[in-house]
């Protein structure tokens, strides 16, 4: 039967990426639902330390991961089983990378293979696979949110490897659809437009570069909020994304997509332009003499 409606408190929530951003808002926000969480990512921020040192031990614990190795994520399951007696009920493949400067298309600065694609695409198939296993161990109904985009649902340009991995793991949300009924685990993909969190604010040139708005930015504690209503609301079905944005929340379905219409979520030509510029530039480098 479908996994339907699923309570926070006394339940374990295991999140990667969960030392900063949309995942740390996360956090906290599920820590006061009365949650227990295991915080997975490589480094925490100086405000995920204070709140971390700042709770019961027996509450929330932070583990070191590198969601590239599959020894990492593994590990995530005995830790909760160390810390909380138990397998988690909720997972959230949080941790993920914006066209970085050591894994992009346009520079391919990568001999074999893109870390950018391991990060973003690979980590939550992995996840989601070993979560399986976990909650089928303890019979337990559980749980999975995939952090993707709404770049899962366009094309960018100048973000092409980006956009790849958040098409990737929409179109294995979608394949999960059944595990909701033959397992009694739902598999989500969230779906923010632009979010106010480090990824931006961090670096003013990819602001400048992508158009950023803060006025059409949601916030990271507003998608926080959202992820929290489809983990605790059955309403939701598996295989789903939800959108997020400044006029709020819907469920994008699977053919026939109307495109967002709220504020933000489409990109003036100036900034298509501006976008592009260096892009043009590579092509023009690397474009040979005319052949007659």
């Amino acid at each position: 039967m479908p996994c339907g409606d699923l309570a926070l408190t006394n339940s374990v929530v295991l999140i990667t990426g969960g030392g900063s951003g949309i995942n740390f808002a996360f956090s906290k926000l599920v820590f006061e639902a009365g949650a227990k969480i295991l915080i997975a990512d490589l480094t925490l921020t100086e405000d995920a330390r204070k709140f971390v040192a700042s709770v019961p031990s027996e509450k929330v614990t932070f583990v070191k991961c590198d969601v590239t190795r599959r020894a990492d994520l593994e590990n995530l399951i005995k830790a909760s089983r160390d810390t909380f007696g138990t397998v988690p009920d909720v997972y959230v493949a949080g941790a993920g990378v914006f066209e970085p400067d050591w894994s992009t298309w346009w520079d391919d600065t990568e001999d074999d293979g893109y870390k950018q694609l391991d990060i973003n695409a690979t980590h939550p198939m992995k996840l989601t696979r070993i979560a399986t296993k976990a909650l089928l161990s303890e019979q337990k109904k559980g749980v999975i949110l995939i952090l993707a985009s709404l770049a899962g649902f366009l094309g960018t340009f100048s973000a092409p490897l980006y956009c790849a991995s958040k098409h990737a793991v929409i179109g294995f949300v979608r394949s999960m659809a059944d595990l909701d009924c033959y397992a009694n685990i739902r598999v989500h993909a969230i779906a923010p437009g632009m979010v106010q969190t480090p990824l931006w604010l961090n670096n003013p040139e990819k602001m400048s570069r992508f158009g950023y708005d803060p006025k059409t930015a949601v916030t990271a504690e507003t998608v926080a909020k959202a992820m929290i209503d489809t983990v605790i609301n059955g309403k939701y079905q598996g295989g789903e994304s939800v959108e997020i944005t400044v006029s709020g929340t819907r469920v994008l379905g699977t053919w026939n997509l109307d495109p967002p219409s709220s504020s933000g979520t489409s990109v003036p030509q100036e900034v298509i332009d501006k976008n592009h510029a260096p892009l043009m530039a590579i092509l023009d480098k690397e474009r040979g003499p005319l052949k007659r």
